[in-house]
């Protein structure tokens, strides 16, 4: 069966015309289409909350390197700058970066992580979500309704474009799960709807054309610290929505755009690790060590 909202357009009259928040309308959706009740909707996105914190709290203490060497003691590095008091953000800031960081070396340690959208972009949405729900005491079931608000952003985005790098670049992963992200933390924070919206086109909107071009084709460099630069995005995109602060172009519009820019960019900065970064001089060094 087709999924009844197909736009954010339509989520935000459904909305408002029967007075819902944005997670309200996702799972009447969801059980309107017959396959799963409230209660396995909910259960499940606890699982996946659940498995996000194991994510972070492994993440956290493990130093132990990725099978290619490449990566896996960033966060580790970030959490000694911060245990030194030399940063300049303040502690939900620090906080999100850090656990972006566990949760994406998590990953590459072939660790249980919640691909939200992608296993590339897995830190985001959690660095987030749980960041700032641990600093501002946010209830586990308000932290539930904030990953399914999150959940049908990607859906609906999805909808429209596929998410992986391949087909859409990084503009598709890492900047899709900064929308997701965006869209969980104006919620939590108290946002209305069409804040909640803005937000996610604003994060979407200013990521646009973010290509895809792993080192030595391993999902780590530059994917691995992707993921806190766009975790900090997605906090910025909601604090100008929370401002009231509009983007110009809707939602849906922006998203047709990402889909055509995605055709527009060249093969090799899709996956395919043969332009941009992944052909830099050091980066063909760094894959004929690792093939050695």
């Amino acid at each position: 069966m087709d999924n009844i909202i197909t736009t954010f357009r339509q989520l935000y009259l459904i909305c408002k015309d029967k007075q819902q928040s944005i997670y309200e309308t996702a799972i009447e959706n969801e059980v309107v289409q017959g396959e799963y009740t409230e209660y396995q909707i909910r259960l499940q996105a606890k699982k996946s909350l659940d498995a996000m914190k194991a994510a972070i709290k492994q993440g956290l203490k493990s130093t132990e390197p990725s099978p290619s060497g490449l990566s896996g003691d960033d966060c580790n590095k970030l959490q000694n700058r911060y245990r030194n008091n030399l940063s300049i953000l303040g502690k939900t800031a620090q906080k999100i970066m850090t656990y972006a960081l566990a949760t994406s070396e998590q990953n590459l340690r072939m660790g249980t992580i919640v691909a939200c959208p992608t296993a590339g972009s897995c830190g985001i949405v959690p660095a987030v979500l749980i960041a700032f729900a641990e600093d501002y005491d946010i209830p586990e079931n308000d932290q539930i309704n904030a990953l399914i608000t999150a959940g049908e952003t990607g859906r609906l985005v999805a909808n429209k474009m596929s998410l992986a790098g391949a087909v859409g670049g990084c503009q598709a992963e890492c900047g899709v799960a900064a929308a997701m992200a965006s869209a969980a933390l104006t919620q939590m924070r108290g946002g209305n709807v069409k804040q909640i919206i803005n937000a996610v086109a604003l994060a979407l909107k200013n990521i646009l054309g973010l290509t895809c071009d792993p080192v030595c084709g391993l999902v780590e460099i530059p994917c691995v610290k992707r993921n806190p630069f766009l975790a900090i995005h997605a906090v910025t995109a909601s604090e100008l929505a929370m401002a009231d602060i509009i983007s110009k172009i809707p939602i849906d519009e922006i998203i047709d755009a990402m889909e055509q820019t995605g055709k527009l960019m060249s093969p090799l900065l899709k996956e395919s690790s043969q332009g941009g970064l992944a052909k830099t001089k050091t980066a063909i060094a760094l894959e004929k060590n690792i093939l050695k």
